[in-house]
């Protein structure tokens, strides 16, 4: 067990060389608890770490997508994949936040295709995989009111009926489960109680514990203990990292990778 004390700022001093490899592939939901992810992945993997990120509000697994100025690639023609191609060494992945590009209108079939296109690339590398299904147990007690408030805010652009978002997420995820278990991935059921109001993003309050259910698929004996509550400093400090590549306002952006250095020795890319 490794202590729950490890630092997360960044150091100039780092003698730790990582020897495993995480690849952590979502959207927001990734976003948001990076640094809880982190902490719980150093339970389950151990530490310094090689961290592979492709993440972002919105993100798309297949489109390039924009959000408030910023725009990003799509996960399946990002860098992280190149990367992960360099180097052959232990390697966990998570695959998370799928149900994006239903609200973008891309058809289920589509959306298959990229992601399971993604899935090879892993198999190819190894990696011990864990995905997260969507949370679908949300959709019985979603009124078309709240679905349409949300869908306003969050995809603006979308035209999605509430009708059309039930029968597309059950069949994706159904097609998701019969992908991931045909290539030995763990495979994640969300908990209703994990969300409120808002039906895709996990609560601040279930973060921790949701995490340690879902990365626990990376340890031999299937459990983890409850990580550290991450800092709110730490996870600002990752969520300010700058992308391999990204167009903010207009401006095109590339940053080497990796842009996150910690002092425990774990280094951190993002695509």
């Amino acid at each position: 067990m490794i202590s729950s004390e490890s630092s997360l700022s960044q150091s100039n001093a780092t003698t730790a060389v990582a020897t495993r490899r995480v690849v952590l592939i979502g959207a927001s939901n990734l976003t948001k608890g990076i640094g809880t992810v982190l902490h719980t992945a150093y339970r389950a993997w151990g530490k310094p770490l090689e961290v592979l990120t492709a993440l972002g509000h919105g993100r798309s697994y297949g489109m390039t997508n924009s959000l408030l100025g910023r725009r990003l690639p799509g996960i399946l023609e990002c860098g992280l994949w190149s990367d992960l191609a360099r180097n052959d060494v232990p390697t966990a992945a998570l695959v998370t936040d799928i149900g994006n590009d239903l609200l973008y209108e891309a058809p289920v079939d589509t959306i298959c295709q990229w992601v399971e296109r993604c899935f090879d690339r892993l198999i190819a590398a190894r990696a011990r995989t864990v995905v997260t299904l969507l949370p679908v147990g949300n959709l019985h007690t979603l009124s078309r009111a709240r679905f349409t408030l949300l869908r306003s805010v969050l995809f603006p652009f979308s035209r999605l009926t509430l009708d059309q978002a039930r029968d597309r997420a059950l069949a994706l995820n159904e097609r998701l489960r019969s992908l991931a278990t045909g290539r030995g991935f763990g495979v994640i059921e969300q908990r209703t109680e994990w969300y409120g109001f808002d039906p895709i993003h996990i609560k601040r309050a279930c973060r921790r514990e949701a995490w340690r259910q879902i990365l626990a698929a990376w340890t031999q004996h299937g459990d983890l203990a409850l990580a550290a509550r991450s800092p709110l400093k730490h996870t600002l400090y990752l969520q300010s990292r700058v992308p391999a590549e990204r167009r903010l306002w207009g401006l095109e952006q590339r940053a080497a990778q990796p842009s996150g250095r910690l002092s425990d020795g774990t280094t951190v890319s993002i695509y």
